[in-house]
């Protein structure tokens, strides 16, 4: 629990820590009468089913360039499958690369955002039960270094072989049902052990169904954004769910590197005076 509120924490913190420039200028009535404008903060309620959601978004666009490593989320007993001991065991979650062109360097995300889930009472004084919550984006572009031991979601990427077959990782392929999976799968495959990192979004758009949950039951999250499809029940504990508009960008099992860029050396400064 401690290390999912940590990454809950750590992922926004990297979003505010981009930096923001901006020049003001003086801004005649004529100026003022055409321009709108609304909050930087977005707050909005729904329901679904026997669930109600209160979503506090980010209503911005943001570049990001970030490294995340030895994330192990969800860590309990799960007589089911115990695997590696945790729903997720990622030792690198990357934005962006060093290795390639400038634009390669960043990912774009628009509109992050927490969103929080109550179990419906359908009267307003009762108390309603927090089932849990998600982080995630209603939309990502750019190259991301990916290294995962075990998986608990729902993800899907293509990828191509030595020599040019086309290769799928699918979640829905496991037996039970994407929990603390490893990522074996059966010949001809990608699997997980395979991947290191993807290209998220096409000359489409973006990927538009990124988050991760932490809940104390499963959940029948909405259709993301621009889309119409439900995406597959999130299950109790912590939870990825990832699989629109995702390629493989290596599949050797190395991710590509993102270095901090070279900075220009501090200039010398001299001070000199009578003795």
């Amino acid at each position: 629990m401690k290390n999912v509120l940590l990454f809950a924490a750590a992922l926004p913190a990297a979003l505010f820590a981009c930096g923001a420039h901006a020049q003001l200028r003086a801004m005649s009535d004529d100026d003022l009468a055409q321009t709108r404008g609304q909050g930087l903060i977005a707050v909005s309620n729904s329901r679904l089913g026997e669930f109600d959601f209160t979503r506090i978004a980010l209503d911005a666009d943001v570049t990001l360039s970030a490294n995340l490593r030895n994330l192990r989320l969800g860590d309990y007993r799960y007589a089911a499958r115990e695997g590696l001991g945790a729903d997720i065991d990622m030792p690198l979650l990357q934005f962006g690369r060093s290795d390639g062109t400038a634009a390669q360097r960043t990912v774009q995300i628009a509109n992050p955002y927490f969103e929080f889930v109550y179990r419906a009472t359908g009267d307003a004084a009762t108390p309603r039960e927090v089932i849990g919550m998600r982080v995630g984006f209603d939309a990502i572009s750019g190259d991301v270094g990916l290294r995962i031991n075990s998986l608990s979601g729902s993800m899907r990427v293509t990828g191509s072989a030595a020599d040019g077959s086309a290769l799928v990782l699918d979640s829905r392929t496991d037996p039970l049902g994407g929990k603390r999976w490893d990522g074996a799968c059966t010949a001809p495959c990608l699997s997980l052990a395979q991947l290191g990192g993807v290209r998220a979004g096409d000359a489409t758009g973006p990927s538009r169904d990124f988050w991760v949950s932490l809940l104390k039951t499963g959940v029948q999250f909405a259709a993301p954004s621009g889309t119409t499809q439900l995406p597959d029940v999130a299950q109790a504990g912590v939870w990825l769910n990832w699989r629109d508009k995702l390629a493989a960008i290596s599949t050797n099992g190395t991710a590509p590197p993102n270095l901090a860029p070279n900075l220009p050396p501090a200039a010398a400064l001299t001070l000199g005076g009578k003795h």
